[in-house]
């Protein structure tokens, strides 16, 4: 029962965050708000929003190991599994793209992350730091974006692709409909997944950052693999490496950032001696991709989710 449990609150999480989404969207465009804000705040912590309701449980819940090993174990499988996977797929021609500042962002607030972690605990002022962090990243891709459609000498400031979610036609009660799905949806399947994923780890002796790192995380990195899996049946390169690159940033920042206000967050010895370690060397395994113009070809698809299931079978053995 555990496991079902676990995998039903699984699903709500991700029904409730996409609904969150659509409905916040919509009605922020409604408010009048410009696309591109939507863009770069709401979207991104709206498709964040299981995670962070996971995290937050954690805290509350004093099973610190599952809100760690969430955020370690994403940004992990979102580079060998979120990329191997639609690689094994389509060739995802990512030599066409320059996505290196976002990536020294990526690595900055990963060495940021791990230094912070020496301390043993992430608390109030920690997190103070890695949204001080956070909101320096969105100003900055905020700056660019006005930019660099103010370079292509856009007709009309707003006239941007409109946001993940977004639906001109939507009617006001339907986005009341999905605000409230949202709202009463994450903390319901939160509460359903961190609680029944502890029962897991004690009944088969295993910690509960092993938990966090696997069965948590994994779920939890399934939108990132299905909006990866079709940008790379689309020939969308950019948007692949741009999500997991973007994801992994507000993982460390954002996610953690929130929860540490909401309580301490003890950092388990196995993250600094190896997990953390892990998360670092699969970030830079994508150097390649970002800097040299290599394709993730299919090659690399099978080196990276081989590398994957090594990470897996070591950690749960």
């Amino acid at each position: 029962m555990p496991w079902v449990l676990s995998i039903l609150g699984l699903v709500i999480l991700l029904l409730a965050g996409d609904a969150l989404v659509k409905g916040a969207v919509n009605l922020s465009l409604r408010l009048g708000v410009p696309a591109l804000i939507v863009s770069l705040t709401i979207v991104a912590f709206g498709t964040s929003a299981p995670e962070l309701l996971v995290s937050i449980k954690a805290v509350l819940d004093d099973v610190p190991g599952i809100a760690l090993g969430n955020v370690v174990g994403s940004n992990t499988a979102n580079i060998l599994l979120v990329l191997g996977v639609p690689a094994l797929l389509a060739t995802m021609h990512t030599s066409e793209h320059n996505t290196r500042k976002t990536y020294n962002m990526m690595i900055g607030a990963t060495v940021l992350f791990m230094l912070l972690a020496i301390r043993g605990v992430f608390d109030f002022w920690a997190g103070i730091v890695l949204l001080g962090c956070l909101a320096y990243v969105l100003f900055d891709a905020f700056k660019e974006t006005r930019k660099h459609r103010a370079d292509a000498n856009s007709q009309v400031e707003d006239d941007v692709e409109e946001p993940e979610g977004a639906d001109p036609d939507m009617p006001s009660w339907r986005i009341a409909v999905f605000l409230v799905l949202g709202l009463i949806g994450l903390p319901l399947g939160a509460s359903l997944l961190v609680d029944n994923a502890s029962i897991i780890a004690r009944a088969y002796g295993m910690s509960d950052t092993v938990i966090g790192l696997t069965l948590v995380a994994i779920g939890t990195s399934l939108p990132e693999l299905a909006t990866t899996v079709m940008a790379a049946l689309r020939r969308q390169a950019d948007v692949a490496l741009g999500n997991v690159i973007g994801s992994n940033i507000f993982n460390l920042l954002g996610i953690i950032g929130v929860a540490s206000l909401v309580g301490p967050i003890d950092v388990d010895p196995q993250f600094m001696r190896f997990d953390f370690w892990v998360m670092l060397a699969a970030s830079l395994l994508i150097i390649p991709f970002v800097y040299l113009g290599r394709d993730i070809t299919r090659v690399w698809g099978i080196l990276l989710c081989g590398l994957y299931a090594l990470y897996l079978t070591v950690i749960l053995i």
